[in-house]
């Protein structure tokens, strides 16, 4: 039995009282809005969006914009670059529109251009990134091999599952589903449905059928 369990239970009852309070108090001070001198590092921060405590990691803050009522979960990495300080050739890098929610866990890490559109949400331990390294050189190790970007854009209206990974080069249209555990690359049409490793269409919706399942799924173009 721990020193703990040896408090008499109104001791107990008043310190767990207090550890709760203080994490509300915690979550509540250590979110950044646009009035806070942290959310005025960002290139845009629109009314009412939120970076939950505790942040991940966050930097280059002014090549980011983040769009009004925009939630954006503990725990996320949203970075511009792969240090502070690092030299952007564009602005903004990462783009996230209004009322969107972003799971807890995710990293959405650009070196080139990520947007996302509005009312877009993810799970948690959703990885985006516009950067990957390259396989050119069966001698040199990868992580010395030059890493390449390729533009991200994910359309309105979408939500991602827990743990998609969507790498550079990806194109999701407007209201899409990507499944649990999917890992995109490619072009992805508005209102389908994607899933799998690599992800494929699996359900689509036209205005002459609706909704049809897919009998053999269509690898992404």
């Amino acid at each position: 039995m721990t020193w703990v369990r040896r408090l008499p239970r109104s001791t107990r009852t008043l310190l767990g009282q207090a550890m709760r309070w203080g994490r509300s108090a915690a979550v509540d001070l250590g979110t950044i809005g646009p009035g806070d001198e942290a959310g005025k590092r960002f290139g845009y921060l629109g009314p009412g969006a939120a970076l939950l405590w505790p942040q991940g990691s966050i930097y280059n803050e002014h090549c980011l914009s983040v769009g009004a009522g925009t939630l954006i979960g503990p725990n996320v990495c949203l970075t511009a670059g792969m240090a502070p300080g690092q030299e952007m050739v564009t602005s903004p890098v990462v783009s996230i529109g209004e009322r969107c929610i972003i799971g807890r866990g995710s990293h959405i890490i650009g070196h080139w251009s990520i947007t996302l559109g509005d009312d877009i949400q993810t799970g948690p331990y959703v990885y985006i990134t516009d950067q990957n390294h390259v396989y050119t050189d069966p001698v040199e190790p990868i992580g010395r091999q030059w890493p390449v970007e390729a533009a991200v854009s994910i359309g309105s209206g979408s939500w991602l599952g827990a743990n998609v990974v969507v790498l550079p080069g990806t194109t999701i249209g407007e209201h899409c589903v990507v499944a649990a555990g999917a890992v995109v690359r490619g072009h992805v049409p508005d209102r389908c449905v994607i899933a799998g490793v690599p992800a494929k269409i699996v359900r689509k919706w036209s205005e002459d059928e609706g909704w049809t399942s897919v009998d053999h799924e269509v690898p992404l173009a």
